[in-house]
């Protein structure tokens, strides 16, 4: 083989290999190597795991079959045959120089692909009219399928690696919840017991000032402890989806006044500036859509705690949206794609109590209103969440 051949073979597989997308990968490929070996179609077929029935994966027109019988201009039973043989199947037309119409002199070439060491698949080069294929052609396409099944198999090894991360990384995060929610309990607990226990001591008097304090702390650790447990269970009922919503008219605007004003009653510190649009009810279930919103007001309080809040919500289109904005620490971006997960809590702040379920029992409820709850943060400048919600619901409402 000359050298010119071998740089350009060089300089096309580098392009290819460089290619992140599979399928952009395929394109340059065949449309590289097309001087080379001429075809009008080309498709590719993959047997689905769990049926072994053939799928198209990829198929792309470059010649004159685009309006040819789909059979025909797609190679069906012919990629039948290849897995079936487990070896390449030229399929050529008679001889016939009376034919004028090249569409119905159609050239069929397929390979065998090779994925993990088992023949998962055929590639197939459709052509209309022209030359019989030589060996050098045959060559250049099956080193073609060889490349083809490179490239799905690499697209399946990186599925496995980005599901095997994910995996690892839920349980990291679950193992790290249990080692947050023991502390969590813990706590509270350790509260309860002390408190309670000094009241019954009978070698002590305690005035009653001293009791009454006493008893406020067990009573509010008893409320903290609750707390905990509901949202372990509620993000339990939402993770297997059997938790139930009430929907009715709900006005958002007097729901988050709502909200507002209790909040602004268990802090009287909290300044939050309210800015509302007149917006027309929404199908909901304002409890759990004021649970959102205690949530995040829980989470501005801890992670944004001088900040000033500010509420802003509009009627655009058929969809309420609400945007609910701090001006905190910020988020870091490599974090804002995880934070709604279950247990996520964002690496730093150990110092801040949570179970890492809050914003994950947010997502559920937004979810099962049909609507979209998203963040944008900024670092030193704070932090936004923007919630849509459908002014009517679908006809189902399940979650």
């Amino acid at each position: 083989m000359e050298l010119s051949t071998l740089t350009f073979l060089h300089e096309i597989f580098r392009d290819v290999q460089q290619k992140q997308d599979w399928k952009t990968a395929l394109d340059t490929l065949f449309v590289s190597l097309r001087g080379s070996f001429i075809f009008d179609n080309v498709a590719i077929y993959l047997e689905d795991p769990q049926t072994t029935a053939l799928e198209v994966a990829y198929a792309r027109a470059v010649g004159r079959g685009k309006t040819a019988e789909a059979d025909a201009a797609w190679g069906i039973a012919l990629s039948q045959e290849v897995i079936k043989n487990g070896k390449m199947v030229l399929m050529e037309p008679p001889l016939d120089p009376t034919h004028a119409d090249r569409m119905t002199s159609t050239t069929l070439l397929g390979f065998p692909l090779f994925i993990g060491s088992k023949i998962s698949g055929a590639l197939v080069f459709i052509r209309f009219g022209g030359p019989e294929y030589t060996e050098l052609h045959i060559q250049i396409a099956s080193l073609q399928a060889f490349w083809a099944a490179a490239l799905i198999e690499r697209r399946d090894l990186q599925k496995a690696r980005a599901e095997l991360d994910s995996v690892q990384r839920q349980m990291r995060l679950q193992d790290d919840f249990v080692s947050t929610i023991s502390h969590e309990l813990r706590t509270p607990l350790g509260f309860i017991k002390g408190y309670s226990t000094s009241l019954l001591r009978q070698d002590t008097v305690w005035d009653d000032a001293t009791q009454r304090e006493f008893l406020n702390i067990i009573d509010e650790e008893a409320d903290r402890l609750a707390h905990l447990i509901e949202d372990m269970l509620e993000s339990a009922r939402l993770q297997s989806n059997t938790l139930q919503f009430k929907f009715s008219p709900v006005r958002m605007d007097s729901l988050l006044r709502d909200v507002t004003v209790r909040m602004n009653a268990l802090h009287p510190e909290l300044k939050i500036n309210f800015d509302s649009l007149p917006i027309p009810s929404i199908q909901g279930d304002g409890m759990r859509l004021a649970q959102v919103f205690d949530n995040l007001f829980s989470n501005a309080i801890k992670y944004a705690p001088d900040s000033e809040i500010n509420i802003t919500i509009r009627a655009i289109g058929d969809k309420i949206r609400i945007a609910f904005a701090d001006s905190g620490e910020g988020i870091p971006a490599d974090y804002l794609p995880f934070i709604f997960e279950r247990f996520y809590r964002v690496p730093g702040e150990r110092t801040v109590t949570g179970t890492g379920l809050g914003l994950y029992i947010c997502k559920q409820i937004i979810k099962a209103h049909h609507g979209n709850i998203w963040v944008d943060s900024i670092l030193g400048e704070g932090t936004t969440f923007n919630i849509e919600l459908p002014i009517e619901q679908p006809v189902d409402q399940s979650l």
